[in-house]
């Protein structure tokens, strides 16, 4: 099932996985953990409020559903930490294991939580630690999905194996999506999408689906052997007893400017996807099956064009590559309030340009945070860097933006991600050759 062939250093026979279980492996993982974290996102917009936050107005109820969308970003460095540690200690392959059954418990127990009515406020108290639960396996599962893919690429053809894990984001969102756009033509006439969704319980479904998932990303996960980087750091015997101590006394400027490159990937992507879900179903009163079908229409988008930027950033350089896509987002911030001002054919319009350069921006981040870091630290450190990007960038994006909206229009939405873009560029300037 693997080939084997003789490192020349140590002498010892290496396990080599083939490129196509690489692959596979990398871009199950990582398909298993958006999609839980979309069908999340989708049911915070629709039936979390009225389910576990009854009571309030609607606005309100919203911003208390977004709330616990944020713990699983605050949750995400504490599983870097442990799953990196142990990643870092034992091995990619066990470590992402167990991050993937960790998150995917987390999904099916969400499915079947009581609600307000049934348990009154330990209901969103469970919900919250739920979502705790997600973003701590996803906190282990992205950055050792991101070193299945880069530690196995061959010589010059990182940026286009690291995309590979990448690319598990937006099919992720196309399966959260299409899910809820097949369950939304059993509406009965007459009936809000969302009231449907939340009387009947049928939202409990694509929690429950991602059993399925799960089962078959085990699969392909156990099928493929450890990464030839990390039998070199056994062999050569250079795995250090705490990483993350190592991160923070030796890496700290990579940390600090990978959490900041990655910034405006995150604001673009959640106002994209969770925030405008909620505008378009809350405030301009979109029909949701239109909403679930822009939102399908940015999931192509968005995959659609990171194989391509990682055949440019093998080509021109990971840095000139997303310096460029970075300036773009910058440019396009100023578009977001005038394209939403006009209604649904502007509102596609953002989508598609705005996921596509998603897609320029994601599909490099992977391989430009792990890049820092030698093999001994870097599932802690690319882990880490991601998912305190998460914090800054995600975790509050959807909240920042309804509030900037409702108090002060549309524009400052927009603000708020050209802001981040130039944050990110200033980061991606002040890096060193090899940090990006």
């Amino acid at each position: 099932m693997t080939d084997i062939s003789s490192d020349a250093a140590t002498g010892t026979a290496q396990p080599l996985n083939k490129p196509s279980r690489v692959l596979a492996a990398s871009l199950i993982g990582t398909t298993i953990e958006f999609y839980d974290f979309y069908i999340y996102a989708t049911a915070a917009v629709l039936v979390f409020p009225v389910l576990f936050f009854p009571g309030t107005d609607e606005t309100t109820a919203l911003l208390a559903s977004f709330a616990t969308f944020s713990v699983a970003f605050f949750a995400r460095p504490f599983g870097a930490i442990v799953f990196g540690h142990f990643g870092d200690k034992i091995g990619r392959k066990a470590t992402l294991v167990a991050a993937l059954l960790t998150m995917g418990i987390s999904t099916i127990v969400i499915g079947l939580l009581p609600t307000y009515a049934s348990i009154g406020v330990l209901a969103p108290l469970f919900l919250a630690l739920c979502r705790f639960g997600q973003g701590f396996g996803l906190g282990g599962e992205w950055g050792g999905a991101v070193l299945i893919a880069t530690e196995n690429a061959p010589p010059g053809k990182k940026s286009w194996y690291g995309m590979f894990p990448q690319l598990g984001a937006p099919v992720g969102l196309f399966i959260a999506s299409g899910v809820f756009y097949i369950l939304l033509h059993f509406v009965p006439e007459g009936q809000t999408a969302g009231a449907w969704l939340a009387e009947s319980g049928i939202w409990r479904a694509p929690f429950l689906a991602s059993a399925i998932l799960i089962i078959i990303g085990m699969w392909v996960r156990l099928s493929i052997t450890e990464t030839p980087d990390f039998q070199k750091a056994i062999d050569k015997h250079e795995r250090v007893a705490v990483p993350a101590a190592e991160i923070f006394t030796s890496y700290k400027r990579s940390l600090f400017l990978g959490t900041f490159v990655a910034l405006a990937t995150f604001v673009l992507f959640y106002i994209g996807t969770a925030y405008l879900l909620s505008y378009n179903t809350k405030v301009i009163k979109m029909p949701l099956l239109e909403a679930i079908e822009i939102q399908l229409l940015g999931a192509i988008a968005f995959g659609l064009f990171i194989p391509i930027v990682g055949k440019l950033g093998d080509r021109f350089g990971r840095r000139q590559v997303l310096t460029a896509v970075t300036i773009g987002i910058a440019v396009f911030s100023f578009a977001l309030a005038p394209l939403w001002s006009m209604g649904t054919s502007g509102i596609i319009i953002f989508v598609l340009i705005g996921m596509a350069l998603m897609g320029m921006t994601y599909g490099l981040i992977g391989t430009a945070l792990a890049a820092p870091f030698p093999t001994r630290v870097r599932y802690t450190g690319s882990s880490l860097t991601f998912n305190f990007a998460g914090i800054f960038g995600a975790s509050l994006a959807p909240y920042a933006a309804t509030y900037l909206q409702s108090n002060y229009g549309l524009h400052a939405v927009g603000y708020y991600l050209g802001g981040a873009a130039v944050i990110t560029l200033l980061c991606i300037w002040g890096s060193r050759k090899g940090e990006v």
